[in-house]
C-alpha cells in the first residue's frame, strides 16, 4: 500500500493540471456520447425490422473490440500505440491496484477515464471507419444504427469502470450486476494476473469466448 500511496502523490503531482476537474470530464463524456446518439436516431428514416438487427450485432462487436483493445493493446507494447499501453498497463494498473481499488476524489477519474485524445482515437479507429463500410455495403439506417450502439456501449464503458473504482459503500456497487462484474475487474487488477485474464470490463462475453475468464 505505501508503494500505491507513493505513486498517487507522484501521478498527481505530476499528470493532474490544478485546472482539471473530474466533473467536467465526466460531464464531457457523457454529453459526446448522448450527443452523438441523438444525432444517429435523427437521422433514422423508416428503419426495417431487418435493420434493427443491427443493434445487438453491433453491441457483440463492441464488446470484442473491447476485449482485443484491453488484450494486445492495453497489455502489450504494440508499435505506434505506446501511448495507450503506458496510460494503461504503465499508469492505471499502478495507480489502482487489487488491494487499493477505490479513487480517492474527483481528480482521481483523470486515471479511470479515457483522455479526449483517445476517445477520437478509438472512435476513429473502431467505429467510423466500420459505420462508413456498413452505410456502403447496406444502408444509411444500419450505418447509424451501428454508430449509435458504438457510443452508448462506450458511454457504458466508462460509466461501469468508474463504478468499478468508487469506494467500497457507494450505492452502485450493491446493485448485484455492478457488484459482480467489479468482483471480475478486481481480480484483473491482481499484478500477478493482469496480463492474462478478464480483459472485459463490461460484460465477459469475449472472456468467456476465449476461456480467459477468471
Amino acid at each position: 500500500m505505501d508503494a500505491v500511496t507513493r505513486y498517487r502523490d507522484e501521478y498527481r503531482r505530476e499528470n493532474i493540471g490544478p485546472r482539471y476537474s473530474g466533473r467536467a470530464h465526466l460531464g464531457f463524456v457523457v454529453i459526446f456520447s448522448l450527443g452523438g446518439i441523438a444525432l444517429c436516431i435523427w437521422q433514422l428514416e423508416a428503419v426495417r425490422p431487418m435493420e434493427w438487427l443491427t443493434i445487438p450485432l453491433a453491441f457483440v462487436y463492441a464488446n470484442l473490440v473491447e476485449y482485443v483493445g484491453h488484450r494486445f493493446v492495453m497489455h502489450r507494447k504494440v508499435p505506434g500505440l505506446g501511448l495507450v499501453y503506458r496510460r494503461h498497463a504503465g499508469q492505471h494498473h499502478r495507480f489502482f491496484t487489487d488491494e487499493a481499488m477505490a479513487l480517492e476524489g474527483w481528480r482521481d477519474c483523470k486515471v479511470v477515464l479515457f483522455p479526449a485524445v483517445l476517445m477520437v482515437f478509438f472512435f476513429g479507429l473502431f467505429a467510423a471507419p466500420a459505420g462508413l463500410l456498413l452505410a456502403w455495403l447496406t444502408s444509411a439506417n444500419v450505418a447509424w444504427l451501428f454508430v449509435a450502439v458504438a457510443l452508448g456501449y462506450y458511454l457504458n464503458y466508462e460509466l461501469l469502470h468508474l463504478a468499478y473504482h468508487l469506494p467500497d459503500d457507494s450505492r452502485l456497487l450493491g446493485l448485484p450486476l455492478v457488484r459482480h462484474l467489479r468482483r471480475l475487474h478486481h481480480r484483473h487488477h491482481d499484478t500477478r494476473v493482469m496480463a492474462h485474464c478478464n480483459f472485459n470490463i463490461t460484460y465477459p462475453i469475449g472472456d468467456w469466448l476465449f476461456r480467459t475468464r477468471a
